[in-house]
């Protein structure tokens, strides 16, 4: 093993920087809880077996025929690394929908003050954010997302996806990372809009009662209210949340396999 990477070093390096991009922005492997040595270990492991599946013969010219390597080299394993933090980046997006969605639940029920630090995302989040950040996690293991990344999506990601195609299709590139923005508000949005929409009518009501009988002070009231029925809701509709998770997940690995797709030639 050590002797053929020896032998293939620069083709190793560029593969391992790649992996390395992808591992630290991708959800569960970009906490600080996970080592820094697993990531990279998990990283040259990766690298290794895929070493012999990948295409880099467009950086030939760019490795000398005694193995050094020159400052071009340098630039390409950059954007190899640029390329793992995108495809991570991205896989990222689609987690934050769900974490939106509960930021827009919490900030209704009013468990918006209720913010810890959310190990998975590395941000303050309300913790019914948190709460569908470990849902959706679940769903994207039980449905073996995970596998499907590393196995196909990384696989073929080297097969289509060089810095040199990077630059030469960076208007796909944006349209491609727009499209993940956009998609991002939009889930969150169907995620949150029926309990969102349930409680604000509960506000209303409540206001409404407490104008017409200002004694029986229901504003205070409309709380615990709220968060019963909030619960009763997501309760109620996580069956059909886990299956829009699973539909979010596929509707992204079918955007990430187009772009693999635009960049090797086989799409428009």
């Amino acid at each position: 093993m050590l002797e053929k990477v020896i032998l293939q070093a620069p083709i190793f390096l560029l593969v391992a920087i790649r992996c390395v991009g992808l591992l630290m922005t991708l959800p569960l492997f970009s906490m600080r809880a996970v080592p820094m040595a697993a990531k990279v270990a998990l990283a040259g492991y990766m690298s290794f077996f895929l070493m012999n599946t990948v295409d880099f013969s467009a950086y030939s010219g760019f490795i000398t025929e005694d193995g050094a390597l020159s400052i071009q080299f340098l630039l390409i394993a950059v954007g190899e690394g640029l390329i793992g933090v995108i495809i991570g980046f991205y896989i990222s997006i689609i987690f934050a929908a769900f974490s939106s969605a509960g930021q827009f639940m919490a900030f209704q029920m009013g468990f918006s003050a209720a913010s810890t630090y959310d190990a998975l995302s590395q941000v303050e989040n309300p913790l019914l954010g948190q709460f569908f950040n470990f849902v959706a996690m679940l769903v994207f293991m039980q449905n073996q997302w995970f596998q499907r990344l590393f196995l196909g999506g990384l696989s073929k990601s080297f097969t289509t996806m060089t810095t040199i195609s990077l630059i030469q299709n960076q208007q796909h590139f944006m349209s491609f990372l727009l499209r993940g923005l956009t998609k991002l508000f939009t889930d969150a949005l169907i995620i949150a809009l029926p309990i969102m929409g349930t409680l604000l009518l509960i506000s209303i009501c409540t206001g409404l009662l407490s104008k017409a009988a200002p004694q029986m002070n229901l504003m205070s009231e409309g709380f615990p209210i709220m968060i019963l029925v909030s619960f009763f809701l997501i309760m109620t509709l996580m069956p059909y949340m886990a299956d829009f998770f699973v539909r979010s997940f596929r509707h992204g690995f079918s955007e990430i396999e187009r772009l693999f797709d635009i960049f090797g030639g086989g799409g428009k």
